[in-house]
């Protein structure tokens, strides 16, 4: 599926790559397994942990199996083939979209099981859709409906299409949240609506649980359950066409999947298997910030726990005063939209030797600087050409400013490069 990336020639588009690696291919450039911090690179390059993403995709293909559940892991988070790849051999069932253009990276790359959690109202990437569904025989898409309108739309974009798009009608999470029909009696009005299209097929129900207002675990379970409920009444008023050989329930970011987990097994016997679909996607690389705050592993650790993948490696360039350090990565860099990096380890320019960085912390960012206040005990100990090792929160705009991320194993050898396609 992958195999093409590595034929691609490492240039000046990939920051942070050695200089003398210009003209390598990536695959030639992996099997040299240089090291992050002897092999020149240069900085800021942003590292993946070999081993953490390996832990995090086994965790998560464990956890559903264990719980029932199949997985769709939302490609938006990482847009990046090869972690797609690993994804479906730990186990996911495909990979979710938001957008037609993610979509279509993914059926660059041959996913053949796309769910795409938005309602699809654009005319030319449903013709788009309509072409794919008809060439493979084997492409399965499902995506979201949440207004008669919408469903209008989509049934007169598909006017001669081979095949019904699969859908589910999503059911929103209250008051002042995102998408989705806020009543039962919309999301009848939405089926009937599809039921009455020559070219959809209704196949589920699903939401995000992550925008219920105000969410406490109470809050997101009555959601989830209402969910459920109208699968259920959905099913006895025979809303499913004939010949569905299963009935699609899917909720689950990266905050609540527990309670998804709790919720789904809740669900009672249907007339046909049903297919309970999860789709967190920031559990792949994980976080020193939002997810490492929000996720359901805090409530269940006899579960296990995630691992943050991601480490910002950047140079001290300027130490103004005894209190200040700049480092030379900031918001082209960094994801800041939640909170900023946190300072983590020092790697120092003189010996190499590794220490935490008790006593820094990150205060700013500008375009191409850290900010960096030390306490008078760490201010000694910081020096010029110092590297920084930060964490990093919110990974869906960590991994948007990267084109091409090394992935380090532990001791710093680099084995592979993962590609991006924002």
């Amino acid at each position: 599926m992958t195999d093409d990336l590595g034929d691609e020639r490492v240039d000046h588009r990939f920051k942070g790559l050695p200089i003398d690696a210009e003209g390598l291919t990536v695959g030639a450039l992996a099997a040299q397994r240089r090291n992050l911090f002897s092999g020149g690179f240069t900085t800021p390059v942003l590292a993946l942990s070999a081993e953490s993403v390996e832990h995090n995709l086994a965790l998560l293909e464990a956890y559903s199996e264990r719980h029932g559940l199949a997985f769709a892991p939302h490609g938006k988070t990482s847009m990046a083939p090869r972690l797609f790849e690993r994804q479906l051999e730990h186990g996911a069932w495909g990979i979710t979209a938001a957008v037609p253009h993610q979509a279509r990276v993914y059926r660059a790359f041959g996913i053949r099981r796309i769910f795409l959690a938005n309602e699809l109202v654009d005319a030319a990437a449903l013709r788009w859709l309509a072409r794919e569904l008809a060439e493979d025989a084997d492409f399965h898409f499902v995506c979201y409906v949440d207004s008669v309108r919408g469903v209008e739309l989509m049934d007169e974009a598909l006017e001669g299409s081979a095949r019904p798009v699969d859908v589910v009608v999503e059911l929103g999470a209250g008051d002042g949240a995102r998408t989705g029909a806020r009543t039962e009696a919309d999301c009848a009005a939405v089926a009937d609506a599809v039921a009455a299209a020559r070219h959809l097929r209704l196949v589920g129900v699903a939401g995000y649980e992550g925008e219920v207002p105000d969410a406490t675990p109470e809050s997101v379970r009555a959601w989830l359950r209402r969910l459920t409920a109208l699968a259920v009444d959905f099913d006895k008023a025979g809303r499913f066409p004939a010949g569905l050989d299963e009935i699609v329930v899917s909720a689950g970011g990266s905050a609540w999947f527990d309670t998804v987990a709790e919720v789904f097994a809740e669900l009672p016997p249907l007339s046909r298997p049903v297919l309970k679909l999860l789709r967190s996607g920031a559990y792949v690389s994980h976080d020193d910030g939002q997810y490492r705050n929000l996720t359901p592993f805090n409530r269940v650790p006899e579960e296990g726990a995630l691992q943050p993948a991601f480490r910002l490696w950047a140079q001290v360039v300027s130490r103004p005063t005894a209190e200040q350090a700049f480092v030379n990565a900031g918001k082209r860099d960094a994801a800041y939209d939640l909170h900023l990096p946190e300072a983590q380890v020092v790697r120092s320019a003189r010996d190499g030797s590794v220490r935490p960085a008790t006593g820094i912390t990150v205060t700013r960012l500008s375009d191409q600087h850290a900010w960096l206040e030390t306490t008078e005990e760490a201010a000694a100990d910081l020096e010029v050409g110092d590297w920084v090792g930060m964490g990093l929160s919110h990974p869906c705009t960590s991994f948007d400013k990267w084109q091409l991320i090394p992935l380090v194993e532990a001791d710093g050898t680099v084995v592979d490069y993962i590609r991006t396609f924002f």
